[in-house]
């Protein structure tokens, strides 16, 4: 983890917000509570992003699609603008 990132989350901005199980079939349910306050509805696509450590994923993040989306235009946006000038 980045020192910015370390930070963050000593100041609150990272936390455990709930435990959740994974089943015999190998799913998982968030919490009505957690979903309420993502606002993450029926329908909703998340994206999954993961951090590999020593080969193995360590752990990973959902990420609305629709925010993930906007993220990468606004991303990519200037790079592309400079790369066809």
């Amino acid at each position: 983890m980045k020192k910015k990132e370390q930070a963050a989350c000593r100041e609150g901005a990272c936390r455990v917000e709930s435990l959740i199980g994974v089943d015999e079939r190998g799913q998982m349910v968030l919490p009505k509570e957690l979903r309420d306050k993502a606002n993450i509805r029926a329908g909703d696509k998340l994206a999954v992003i993961t951090w590999e450590k020593d080969g193995e994923i360590c752990c990973f993040t959902l990420v609305k699609a629709e925010h993930l989306a906007e993220q990468i235009k606004d991303f990519l946006g200037p790079v592309m603008r400079n790369t066809l000038k």
